[in-house]
């Protein structure tokens, strides 16, 4: 089985488009129709349908896809687990991150693994928890950063917590409060992530017993921070994803005070390749030192 035809089909299923597939594997698009032309000859069945929308998987595609990342996922550890007998470490680290940590830890963390480590590549996937969790369950990352109590099956390392805020316009009526009552949500317009991704506020208000008065729904935490700028309601936030802002927002604390946790996922736990394990130990060494400081 030729892997490189493998990859080919994971990166065209991931891409979304033959076009867009060989700009990510650096090479041409024909290259990529022959690899997967050969493969599905090799298989004996058809694996993509193409389309106006793009490509999708046939119903055989489907059922080889968890396979097929299986195989390259333990091709991967090979690759590593070879390297790190040789004395150098090597491979690809798959990193799943939502935005908070993929702005405020991620770039230092890979800077100094880069330091030390410069052959080893990385292959970052930014999205919610819900992408995330979804990421670490097929196999498409090594590691993710998922919030804690988790339901995946993986190692599970928990990094730090963090306050979960109520985010306002500075004009809020609630501008001279020290800090912020949940039971509030009940009556001011309430900015929420998709369901699927709103994890924190909605445990905090389920805590708390409050059913928030949503008005708008969105995927991005950006919006919501620029929607609350605008006038058009208030959310909850995690504090690391306001660190280092400067919007024209009220932040407050909450009463009663709720909190996340931050962790980081190993989807193959002890059997991870020797580059992937050694990532998360310096994630972990990264949080330690920043939350001492």
């Amino acid at each position: 089985m030729n892997l490189d035809r493998i990859q080919t089909l994971l990166t065209v299923v991931e891409q979304g488009s033959l076009t867009r597939a060989a700009a990510e594997l650096k090479c041409t698009q024909s290259a990529v129709s022959h690899a997967l032309s050969a493969l599905e000859e090799e298989l004996g069945f058809p694996l993509l349908r193409r389309g106006r929308g793009g490509v999708h998987l046939t119903a055989e595609g489907e059922r080889l896809l968890p396979a097929a990342r299986a195989l390259l996922n333990s091709a991967e550890q090979l690759r590593q687990t070879a390297a790190a007998i040789r004395g150098l470490e090597s491979g690809t680290v798959r990193i799943g991150a939502f935005t908070s940590v993929a702005v405020h830890w991620l770039p230092a963390v890979l800077q100094r693994f880069q330091r030390d480590y410069p052959k080893v590549d990385f292959r970052l996937l930014n999205g919610d928890y819900h992408d995330v969790e979804e990421w670490l369950s097929d196999g498409s990352v090594d590691v993710g950063f998922v919030t804690l109590p988790c339901a995946l099956g993986c190692e599970t390392i928990p990094l730090m917590e963090d306050r979960l805020l109520a985010i306002l316009p500075k004009d809020s009526r609630f501008a001279n409060y020290p800090k912020f009552p949940l039971i509030e949500c009940e009556t001011e317009p309430f900015i929420s992530l998709l369901q699927s991704s709103d994890h924190d506020a909605r445990r905090a208000l389920d805590a708390a017993g409050v059913k928030p008065n949503v008005r708008f729904y969105t995927k991005d935490d950006y919006a919501i921070l620029a929607m609350v700028e605008q006038g058009l309601g208030m959310s909850i936030m995690p504090e690391l994803l306001l660190k280092g802002r400067h919007d024209e927002l009220l932040t407050l604390p909450l009463i009663p005070e709720a909190k996340r946790t931050i962790g980081l996922a190993v989807a193959g736990g002890e059997r991870a390749g020797p580059a992937v394990r050694r990532f998360a130990e310096y994630v972990v060494g990264y949080v330690k030192e920043t939350i001492g400081n």
